[in-house]
């Protein structure tokens, strides 16, 4: 009885452990979106198509449906070439949809330093791990909410990767199903309220961070937006949807008053705190997991600007 009962436990125990992210995978897919062979990952290069194909690859082990035709990969042009976004879905026990996004583009290479990579680890493959990683932590699970996970070009040019989404008539029906989209925009640094915490662009446009606080797990908090002055709520991929009147915010960990990486030469692996990364994606998955329809519906508030 005593033997049955440890290995009762021991099996439990398991399982609640292979639910988790672990580091060794973030650091993996964050290092291979950030190294020098993806060359800045530059909208329009061959190794931003190759960003794209890794992304795909990770939604084909997560199991994830197409959100179009037989592939995941979304074709849209720029500049004369064909580039892509990368979609998939999670289907829950509702059609109510979360959606979870990030921009893997970023801005290529420098001809006139020893140091020639404009890596972009935390700008913003650190958003692409967070998104890749809720999608292994809900692998094998099944939420109230279906998932959808996007992966945006071209966003350093205007996101262009969101409003090619935003304006597919294809999609327009599975982008209705939205309650709320998070956008994961640089998560490689602990932010200004110490580990474990978010801040949210926009915060006074919608109850979003309130509701989802109100059920967060290990202390996990999202907090408001410290930087309202530089207007972040409108310079990112989730403006795109903000237009459609879908709740859309971004969610960061960069201060952006001391910040010295942004857009330089050193935004690199270094500047990444993996340790905390990994616990923000587990926190968020397991805060995610409680989320119901019943719970979780925010609205937006009149101040917002749909323009």
């Amino acid at each position: 009885m005593n033997k049955f009962f440890f290995l009762l436990v021991l099996s439990i125990s398991t399982l609640l452990f292979s639910q988790e992210v672990g580091k060794e995978r973030v650091t993996e897919v964050l290092s291979h979106l950030a190294s020098d062979a993806m060359k800045g990952r530059n909208i329009g290069t061959p190794e931003n198509d190759s960003a794209a194909v890794y992304i795909a690859k990770q939604f084909a082990n997560n199991q994830l449906s197409y959100c179009v035709g037989d592939s995941y990969l979304i074709p849209f042009e720029y500049k004369g070439k064909v580039v892509y976004n990368v979609c998939g879905i999670k289907k829950g026990k509702t059609e109510k949809t979360i959606a979870f996004s990030a921009h893997f583009d970023h801005v290529g290479t420098s001809e006139n330093t020893e140091d020639k990579v404009y890596n972009g680890a935390d700008d913003n493959a650190s958003g692409v791990t967070t998104m890749i990683g809720l999608a292994d932590y809900f692998k094998t699970k099944k939420s109230d909410f279906s998932l959808i996970y996007l992966a945006f070009n071209g966003e350093e040019k205007g996101m262009k990767g969101s409003k090619a989404i935003v304006e597919n008539p294809i999609l327009q029906e599975k982008l209705q199903k939205i309650t709320a989209l998070f956008n994961f925009e640089m998560i490689a640094t602990v932010s200004q309220f110490g580990p474990n915490a978010l801040y949210m662009t926009g915060d006074e446009f919608s109850d979003l961070d309130e509701l989802f606080n109100q059920q967060a797990v290990n202390n996990l908090k999202i907090q408001p937006d410290p930087y309202q002055g530089q207007n972040l709520f409108y310079r990112s991929d989730n403006v795109s949807f903000v237009k459609q009147k879908i709740i859309a915010h971004s969610f960061s960990t960069v201060d952006m008053t001391t910040a010295k990486h942004y857009h330089q030469l050193n935004d690199d692996l270094e500047i990444v705190d993996f340790d905390n990364l990994t616990q923000i994606i587990n926190n968020v998955g397991k805060t995610i997991e409680k989320l119901t329809p019943k719970n979780f519906a925010p609205k937006y508030t009149d101040q917002v600007n749909f323009n």
